[in-house]
């Protein structure tokens, strides 16, 4: 059986941390595919509680990964070296 925790009537899942490392990624896969069109087409409730999920979800996942592998391009250094590395577009 899923439990779930309850705050008001807003049902937000079960706890994060005791899902399996195997619920988690499903968790956060599904997440994140829906987000998009919660965040176009859900009501403000919904969009909150979206929020708070995927923060629940995420925070569990970092704190379950802090060593996990952070590819270069995704920070600023990587970002400004592939900006510095670019052509410049040649002008008019």
């Amino acid at each position: 059986m899923v439990e779930h925790d309850e705050r008001g009537t807003t049902m937000t899942g079960v706890d994060p941390s005791r899902l399996d490392d195997q619920q988690l990624m499903k968790e956060l896969e599904n997440i994140h595919r829906t987000r998009h069109d919660t965040l176009l087409y859900g009501s403000n409730d919904a969009l909150r509680a979206h929020n708070e999920r995927m923060a629940q979800l995420e925070g569990e996942y970092l704190r379950r990964n802090p060593r996990r592998t952070v590819a270069s391009g995704r920070t600023r250094e990587g970002a400004r070296d592939r900006t510095a590395g670019s052509p410049t577009p040649a002008e008019p």
